[in-house]
């Protein structure tokens, strides 16, 4: 009798035979997390040998819930002891499971204590099912936990020196003791972007303010905001998730959405203690904030559900990589710098995606670049096209650090029949 069909696909293929014209890659791969597991597997399916460098004590990356948030509640002071992780401890997925898995390895349903049954999960659920890819391919066997990269920098004849040290380092001290530098001939950047808050900066008087202020990614549960008055600036799905978490407990909850409607502004419905309001005109000490609709509240916290920066401190690229105003380039098709391609790519950087299955496919590509089965154009066809991108978006008037805001490029257009 055969196998079940689901055994059947959870069984890793054997690996590509190696032909003479195919080369097999060293490739240092930064980051546990989702991406980097896949990459993993991919970039090993092809072939190469693969390390994986994660600062965290298991895999999962951002999907790895921490309770404890950061010592500066913001997330600006550089001296602050940061957490990678953004998720809440309600945080359930807002895709279904069945666009979330890898094509092969799809996100099922499965029985056992602690396992989430629901067509959208929470976050444990897609933590568990991250450790079950890593177990099913064997990628625990090259993962490297608890070290974190310090450098990953260009060095002779193309290749790459990444430079690791224990994620519990002491930083306090200046010798390089602990570090180990390793020679590779690839890198493939999967650190992930949900760790470096974005902050709305520019109100008028908001760095002068009394009140608390936090960003979302230091949000965990809703009880220290009891009985409070809060205003959260934001509109995207963590707004949406934790303006709702917090009115469970808090007097009022101000959600400030520069999108709104204005005929949506007001009182939400079907909630007795959340209002929707236009952009803030002002913040003063005394605790009032004061909205360019007209309303003004006394708050006493302002969260920030306003995004994330991309940051990549251990990339040395001589400058042919670089982030502005939340662009991280020149890339073309976001994962390929022309000028080092393919020695150097991201894997990750869109937002408003399916992310799983982005990242496989994404993945597929750099190990077949890799290897030689797959050519990629050359550097300037991959110049220019990055360049015709860019002026596209300026001339559709979408801001640069919407660059890899992908919400618009999954779903394809109707065609009249």
């Amino acid at each position: 009798m055969p196998p079940p069909i689901n055994s059947i696909l959870r069984q890793p293929p054997p690996p590509l035979p190696l032909m003479s014209s195919l080369t097999t890659r060293h490739v240092a791969v930064i980051g546990a997390g989702a991406a980097g597991l896949i990459a993993a597997r991919e970039l090993r399916r092809e072939g190469h040998h693969v390390v994986v460098f994660e600062r965290g004590k298991q895999v999962g990356g951002t999907w790895v819930y921490t309770p404890e948030s950061e010592s500066d509640p913001l997330g600006v002071d550089p001296k602050r002891r940061v957490v990678h992780s953004s998720l809440y401890d309600s945080l359930r997925t807002n895709l279904p499971r069945e666009c979330m898995g890898v094509r092969d390895y799809p996100f099922e349903r499965r029985e056992g204590k602690d396992r989430d049954p629901r067509r959208f999960p929470g976050h444990r659920e897609v933590l568990m099912y991250l450790q079950d890819f890593a177990a099913d391919f064997g990628i625990g066997e090259v993962v490297r936990l608890q070290t974190e990269v310090v450098i990953a920098g260009l060095v002779e004849e193309g290749k790459w020196r990444v430079r690791s040290r224990p994620s519990n380092y002491n930083r306090m001290r200046s010798d390089d003791c602990d570090c180990v530098d390793e020679i590779y001939d690839a890198v493939v950047v999967c650190s992930g972007h949900y760790v470096q808050p974005r902050i709305a900066d520019n109100i008028p008087g908001i760095t002068a303010w009394r009140g608390k202020q936090m960003h979302s990614h230091n949000y965990r549960t809703p009880e220290p905001f009891q009985d409070q008055v809060i205003v959260l600036i934001g509109g995207a799905a963590s707004a949406v998730d934790i303006s709702r978490d917090i009115a469970t407990v808090a007097k009022e909850v101000h959600i400030v959405d520069r999108s709104l409607n204005k005929n949506a502004i007001g009182k939400l419905p079907g909630h007795d203690n959340m209002w929707l309001h236009s952009m803030i005109d002002s913040v003063h000490q005394d605790g009032r904030v004061v909205f360019k609709d007209g309303d003004t509240v006394g708050a006493e916290i302002i969260v920030h559900c306003t995004g994330y920066k991309y940051d990549f401190p251990f990339l040395e690229t001589n400058g042919e990589v670089s982030v502005d105003d939340n662009r991280v380039g020149p890339l073309y098709k976001h994962i390929f710098p022309p000028a080092l391609a393919p020695w150097l790519s991201f894997v990750g950087l869109p937002w408003k995606v399916v992310p799983f299955p982005m990242f496989e496919l994404q993945t597929k590509w750099i190990a077949g670049a890799l290897s030689n089965r797959l050519a990629l154009p050359s550097k300037e066809e991959m110049t220019q096209d990055t360049k015709a991108f860019y002026s596209s978006l300026e001339a559709s008037g979408t801001p640069k650090r919407y660059t890899h805001n992908m919400a618009n490029y999954q779903v394809l257009p109707k065609v009249k029949t």
